[in-house]
Formats: structure tokens, C-alpha cells, sequence
């Protein structure tokens, strides 16, 4: 009996590891990692006092939406989860049927490019910014009902100019690469308005 409960612990431990590294894990996600059931999960989430995901992303989105700039509330594709002004940002983009291209029942590409774009412009942290260039790359079909998790990093900073990466991934595949070069007012050129 000992034996089963310090494997549940190495589990929990595990689990609470695991989550905290990738909070938008999802119950079967997290049952597949660990070759357990979904009920399981569950009772060590709970064990642990560990929301489930929905609970978990909503509040990490309350606590990034306090820090958006330059960005409107109804300018964002995708909901930003995780926002570090000047550093880094994540935002989650569910696939839903009117996103959809019929009869191929494929995401129409602006979405993608809609959402790594408002991420890149939230990631800068100013009050105003323009967006100079963009980059951008699609790297397979997203389908209806995938979530699209998208990472914005600052690469390069110089002067008023930002370099930054956008990787967007359904579960661990990229569908979407881009890069973005976005300037703050003040002796901007050539920059297109946003």
C-alpha cells in the first residue's frame, strides 16, 4: 500500500510541475502524459487544489488584460493569458465554424495573422504603436475546434524599433510563424497604422 501512494505523490508532484509549465494543459492532455484516467487527474487536481484549465486560463487573462497598451479590447484576436510588457506574451485562439472557410472547413488565414499580430503589439507595452513590417509564414491548415496558442518574444530592441516572434502552435505543432517590426511614435518611417 505504501508503495501506491508514493507513486501518487511522484504523480501529484509531477503534475503540479507539469502544469505550472503548461497552464493551458488540458484534463486529457494531462491523462495521456501521465497514462492515467481523466477521473484521476481530476481527483489529484483537486487533491492539489489546481483549477481546471478554463478557471486556470480566465484568470491569467484577467490578470494580463490589466496590462495591455496600445491595443483596444476589441482590436485582440485571441484571448492574452500571459502578458510581460517588453518581454513576452501568450494568447489563446479558439477555432470556431464562422472563423471557417466553407466547403474545406479550414481557419481563414487573417485569423491567425489577427491574432499574432494584436499579441505583437500588446507585447511592446506602449500607449501607441505602429506596426513597419510583417513576416509572416503558414505552416499547416488549423481545423474547427483547435485551440491556436500563440508565444510573442521581443528578439531585438533599437531605439524605438521592436523585433519580435510570433510562434503559434495547435498542441505542440507550429501553424503559424511571424515576425513583426514594430516601432513607437517618434521618428517612425515608412510604419503602416494600427
Amino acid at each position: 500500500m505504501g508503495c501506491r501512494k508514493s507513486q501518487k505523490e511522484e504523480r501529484q508532484q509531477a503534475l503540479r510541475r507539469y502544469i505550472h509549465k503548461n497552464p493551458f494543459a488540458t484534463d486529457e492532455e494531462l491523462a495521456e502524459k501521465f497514462k492515467v484516467s481523466v477521473p484521476t487527474i481530476r481527483l489529484d487536481r483537486l487533491g492539489l487544489g489546481i483549477p481546471e484549465v478554463r478557471e486556470r486560463i480566465m484568470k491569467m487573462a484577467h490578470e494580463a488584460r490589466s496590462q495591455v497598451r496600445g491595443v483596444r479590447p476589441e482590436e485582440l484576436v485571441g484571448e492574452i493569458v500571459d502578458l510581460q510588457p517588453k518581454i513576452m506574451g501568450i494568447s489563446i485562439l479558439e477555432i470556431t465554424p464562422e472563423m471557417l472557410v466553407q466547403p474545406a472547413n479550414v481557419c481563414r488565414g487573417y485569423y491567425l495573422f489577427a491574432q499574432a499580430h494584436s499579441l505583437a503589439l500588446a507585447t511592446v507595452g506602449a500607449e501607441v504603436v505602429l506596426t513597419n513590417s510583417a513576416r509572416v509564414r503558414y505552416k499547416r491548415p488549423v481545423y474547427e475546434g483547435e485551440r491556436v496558442i500563440a508565444r510573442a518574444v521581443i528578439k531585438v530592441v533599437k531605439g524605438i524599433n521592436y523585433l519580435i516572434s510570433v510562434y503559434s502552435r495547435v498542441d505542440n505543432e507550429v501553424v503559424f510563424k511571424g515576425q513583426y517590426i514594430i516601432s513607437t511614435p517618434g521618428g517612425v518611417s515608412g510604419g503602416g497604422d494600427d
